[in-house]
């Protein structure tokens, strides 16, 4: 799927959510949940990660292979006894923060409220059910490997938002870090789905 930031905004304007247009590096942080395959799990990289913002009055927009649901291995294999932690797409204010993830790399760490559904059959299917509140399940914004891209998810995410490539992610935490010397260490993270688009 080929997208553009018209599409992108468009599709959060139209769910009567924030879009951050004042102002260079006013970052709009989209991630699109790829519906096509329903809940099956593809252990692939088959969402989005896109992040719209200005430089110097132009629009920029980028659109990252990405994650946004645990691989088969957390599938299988729960972190938390209650289940695997899948985000509810929403606009979540404020919820990330650039921090280390797992005390290594400098990503975008949760910092604030999500809503998660809790997938614990252990099945290779997205089971969209016990919604609950998340505060600290350390669902972060971060990525794969190192260098190259990852081709499939595996153990990568827990539920964590994780881009594929390490370049892309490279770039993409840049512009978070000018985003964030201009106004404060604080991101809003929003999540929609391809049936949104």
């Amino acid at each position: 799927m080929k997208l553009t930031r018209e599409i992108i905004e468009k599709a959060v304007k139209a769910k009567g959510y924030n879009w951050f247009e004042n102002g260079d590096y006013n970052v709009n942080i989209v991630g699109v949940r790829n519906m096509a395959n329903g809940q099956k799990a593809t252990n692939t990289f088959d969402d989005w990660i896109t992040i719209s913002y200005q430089e110097k009055g132009e629009w920029k927009f980028y659109s990252f292979p990405a994650t946004t649901e645990a691989g088969t291995h957390y599938l299988k294999n729960p972190m938390n006894k209650n289940g695997t932690a899948i985000i509810v797409p929403n606009q979540y204010k404020g919820s990330h923060a650039i921090g280390l993830h797992q005390g290594k790399y400098s990503a975008l760490r949760q910092v604030g409220k999500l809503r998660i559904w809790r997938d614990n059959d252990k099945d290779l299917d997205y089971d969209y059910v016990n919604e609950a509140d998340s505060f600290n399940d350390g669902i972060n914004i971060h990525k794969a490997n190192n260098t190259g891209t990852s081709v499939y998810v595996n153990n990568w995410s827990a539920a964590c938002q994780v881009l594929a490539n390490a370049k892309d992610f490279d770039l993409f935490m840049g512009v978070c870090q000018k985003s964030a010397d201009l106004y404060g260490n604080k991101f809003t993270y929003t999540l929609i789905t391809t049936n949104d688009l």
